[in-house]
């Protein structure tokens, strides 16, 4: 059984494990603390990072776009990255602006500060971070909300990485309690189209142990 080293505080780990699940491959999870770097994850993984997927026959995985492009080009079905150059390049285009500056801008100074540094027992949450990036998330929804106008999803017409991506980044500063939907309604509806797909299921039923998430979060009808 392949098996994926992985923690649901990192919105990486939850997007290889949603594509996973899109390509309908089964898998076994390992929970890894990444940040306390244990020996046995560091000879997997030099970097120290989830995810790290180890196939049945023994090769070994490691970040996020490497195993989603791999899932992707090695097993059939719809392809989550394209099927022509241009469409690739708008899916990766978009990949990098969720993974980069929405991460940077919301994921990390929403999540990471209410929920990351709680579960590691780490310093209090900055609150002029937490502002930061409450600030920072209506351009991101707005930006949503302009494609799904223009488009059937982000990147085009069918399901893609891009999708997941933003909706696993999202799916963290949702648990946080920090989006705020009902000024986004275009945003709100993309998401939950993505939300109520049997491979994000286990995402939203996913708790956080120790921190309880808002009524709405595992709601498809939110």
């Amino acid at each position: 059984m392949r098996v994926l080293y992985y923690h649901c505080l990192s919105p990486f780990a939850r997007k290889a494990r949603v594509v996973l699940k899109e390509k309908g491959l089964d898998f076994d999870e390992i929970i890894v603390r990444d940040w306390e770097r244990p020996d046995d994850f560091l000879a997997l993984n030099p970097a120290g990072e989830v995810p790290v997927l180890v196939e049945a026959e023994g090769p070994v995985i490691c970040g996020a776009t490497a195993i989603c492009e791999y899932a992707d080009e090695a097993y059939g079905g719809h392809s989550l990255i394209g099927t022509d150059p241009l469409q690739r390049a708008e899916v990766r285009r978009l990949v990098d602006w969720f993974d980069h500056k929405f991460n940077a801008e919301v994921t990390l100074t929403s999540a990471g500060e209410k929920l990351t540094k709680r579960v590691r027992g780490g310093s209090a949450p900055d609150s002029r971070a937490i502002r930061a990036g409450r600030a920072n998330i209506h351009i991101h929804l707005q930006y949503i909300a302009w494609l799904t106008e223009r488009r059937t999803w982000l990147a085009g017409d069918t399901l893609s990485l891009a999708d997941l991506t933003a909706a696993c980044h999202l799916s963290l500063v949702d648990y946080a309690g920090d989006v705020p939907w009902d000024e986004h309604p275009l945003a709100k509806d993309w998401y939950a189209r993505v939300k109520s797909r049997p491979s994000f299921r286990p995402i939203v039923n996913e708790v956080i142990p120790g921190i309880p998430a808002p009524a709405h979060y595992a709601d498809l009808d939110f």
